[in-house]
């Protein structure tokens, strides 16, 4: 006996979802679009009245995934971003870094781990201690700052204007705009590749970062080491080997961060 079968354009149909379908759009659009746009431009750029998307664009408003800046515009903002790379990618990328950063730690003489930011700030997904028998070093879920650490200097700096923008602006650190000595000191290590600077925590510590990066120019996490003086390893690297090292370090882990 021959089976009813749906058209396949009518299946579809049966399943359409118009309201997700339009915010689907309106994000897909967005990511196009390197600058903010007025409701009316992007309303134009969808084919679509600038009513027929208004709820739809508040609510992504409310939720976080769209930003509507001080003149009416609207950007993406990097919820999806942090979306992308929550649990399971970063899971795979604190695993697949454990024996990089071992090796680091071990030619280094220091402790190192990897952050990434959520929300507003910084969290480590996998660190490393010094192989001595005392060292300094961060914590596995720790939170710490974009704008007074090396780590947070480095995910600033690799990473376009409307993404610092929204990163400081969700942390809350600063009240309004970076200001002009900030935005000269992210592209002064931006250009350097890495921040080396004491810390602004612990007396006597140098905070050292380089980006990890992906697809682009955009840092997904850092690289960082706490350098400590090791006055009972006299042969201990200097901060600017640590550098490099953290550099190659960086580049082989890379090397196993799959493309998007």
């Amino acid at each position: 006996m021959a089976q009813n079968k749906l058209d396949p354009e009518l299946q579809e149909e049966r399943y359409r979802a118009p309201a997700l379908d339009k915010g689907l759009d309106i994000l897909e659009k967005l990511a196009e679009i390197e600058e903010g746009v007025s409701q009316a431009e992007l309303a134009a750029a969808l084919e679509r009245k600038p009513n027929e998307i208004y709820r739809m664009l508040d609510r992504l408003v409310r939720r976080g995934y769209v930003v509507r800046t001080s003149v009416d515009q609207y950007q993406l903002s990097l919820k999806l971003f942090e979306l992308a790379h929550r649990h399971s990618p970063m899971r795979r990328l604190a695993s697949q870094s454990l024996p990089h950063l071992r090796e680091f730690s071990r030619r280094a003489q220091q402790g190192c781990h990897i952050v990434i930011y959520e929300r507003g700030a910084l969290t480590s997904i996998a660190q490393v201690d010094a192989p001595g028998y005392w060292g300094l070093g961060i914590r596995v879920g720790a939170r710490i700052g974009l704008l007074d650490t090396g780590s947070g200097h480095v995910v600033l700096a690799f990473a376009s204007p409307e993404e610092q923008r929204y990163m400081i602006q969700e942390s809350g650190e600063l009240a309004g705009e970076p200001d002009e000595k900030l935005r000269n000191h992210l592209l002064q290590v931006r250009e350097q590749g890495y921040e080396i600077m004491p810390s602004q925590q612990v007396e006597g510590v140098y905070n050292i970062a380089v980006p990890l990066l992906v697809s682009g120019e955009n840092a997904i996490a850092a690289l960082a080491c706490p350098w400590v003086k090791h006055l009972d390893h006299m042969n201990s690297p200097s901060p600017e080997s640590v550098v490099e090292l953290l550099t190659a370090t960086a580049r082989h882990i890379r090397s196993g961060i799959p493309t998007r």
